[in-house]
């Protein structure tokens, strides 16, 4: 499949047009003039600040930045779709959580913004021994809701050794 980028008849609309097995599927992409003045490094510090802060206070409450499409690989095990995704978050083996982002970089793409965050995090108030991670975030624009994006890819490893 590929994913190409048109500019729209009004030229402020995008489409992104999909292919898989001579099917195209044109998925509208809408920006509201707050948007389009945002940087691929806005958005991207925008969503880390806003999915740690919920991470590590309600992670049930990740689940409206997810669609049924989305995907999250955490230390090897895919999972897929909402549902799947936030039972795995939610069933992690500790109570607290605190994430210190030491860095992020991020990229725009055809159709979004991709986000490589590295860090820290400390399990059940343990700040002493705060073990080391790294989160890869793509996010793509929510059809129809101007300025919204979604996880469409998210991976996680403990840099560990």
């Amino acid at each position: 499949w590929y994913q190409r980028r048109v500019r729209g008849s009004r030229g402020d609309n995008h489409c992104t047009q999909i292919k898989r097995e001579k099917k195209v599927i044109v998925i509208p992409i809408q920006f509201n003039n707050n948007t389009q003045k945002m940087s691929h490094d806005q958005i991207a510090q925008a969503f880390v600040s806003h999915y740690y802060n919920i991470f590590d206070t309600n992670r049930a409450q990740l689940e409206t930045l997810y669609k049924p499409e989305s995907m999250l690989t955490w230390e090897g095990q895919p999972f897929q779709g909402v549902a799947q995704i936030i039972e795995k978050i939610v069933s992690l083996p500790f109570q607290t959580v605190k994430h210190v982002v030491t860095t992020q970089d991020a990229q725009p793409t055809p159709s979004g913004v991709l986000i490589f965050v590295c860090g820290t995090l400390a399990i059940d108030n343990d700040y002493e021994h705060p073990l080391k991670f790294s989160q890869t975030f793509q996010l793509l624009p929510i059809p129809g809701q101007a300025g919204g994006f979604f996880v469409f890819n998210d991976m996680f490893r403990l840099n560990i050794g």
